[in-house]
């Protein structure tokens, strides 16, 4: 746990010294700032204590960030061959893999926390449901470290940062949208599946505040794939 937690920090230093964290923070919080409060289905205009209209936006403010961040986690080490200096130091594979995996959570879970004071204030406004709020920010978690293991799993793949972003977004737009226009398109055995491959679908029940196992299982079972996948390509290139 002490070598995983060495790398997890390395690299959110290295996010931190190359202005990519503080980048990140200040577009997250202004694109979620601005819709919450000010523009579209804000707060003011559903007129009720909701944080139901963040979650939306950063459902759909997450999808493209995170990609960013992980597109050079592996690719650009690769590139320069820095992966194989450290495989050769007494790390496993899947440390690396789950130490870089955390990095990116950790900075995710810090944008989440500077959001409070709009949890905050809508508390102020009016009567808020307080388990929702908590769900919410549960599902946007669980939410990034699926696509935090996928855009592992794409820059893993490849030595070139803009594929490794363009192949996370690729990827991750079939559970975002493509599985959920399928199962609205389809019956039957093949809607049910479609609608349980959505990703839309257990965010959703979670946000509202309904906690179900089968929705946990869902999100933990895409963050053991991502990241089982990304180990296993690291391994294969290390033989």
């Amino acid at each position: 746990m002490k070598k995983i937690w060495i790398i997890a920090r390395r690299e959110l230093n290295s996010f931190f010294d190359s202005l990519m964290a503080y980048i990140m923070l200040i577009a997250f919080l202004g694109f979620s700032g601005f819709f919450t409060w000010v523009y579209g289905s804000d707060v003011f205009f559903v007129n009720q204590a909701s944080l139901q209209t963040f979650f939306s936006v950063a459902y759909w403010t997450l999808f493209f960030f995170i990609p960013a961040l992980t597109m050079g986690l592996l690719a650009e080490e690769q590139k320069t061959g820095t992966i194989e200096l450290l495989l050769t130091k007494p790390v496993t594979e899947w440390q690396v893999v789950i130490g870089k995996f955390l990095s990116t959570l950790l900075l995710i879970i810090i944008a989440l926390i500077l959001t409070l004071p709009y949890y905050i204030t809508v508390a102020n406004l009016g009567k808020i449901d307080h388990g929702a709020v908590w769900s919410g920010y549960l599902g946007l978690i669980l939410m990034s470290a699926s696509y935090i293991s996928i855009g592992l799993f794409a820059s893993s793949i490849s030595k070139n940062q803009i594929v490794g972003f363009l192949l996370a977004l690729f990827i991750g737009i079939f559970f975002h949208i493509i599985f959920s226009v399928l199962a609205n398109g389809s019956s039957g055995f093949f809607g049910n599946l479609f609608h349980y491959l959505s990703l839309s679908t257990h965010f959703d029940s979670i946000s509202r505040g309904v906690i179900d196992t089968k929705d946990l299982i869902y999100f933990l079972s895409l963050i053991f794939l991502g990241l089982t996948s990304t180990e296993a390509v690291l391994g294969k290139r290390h033989i």
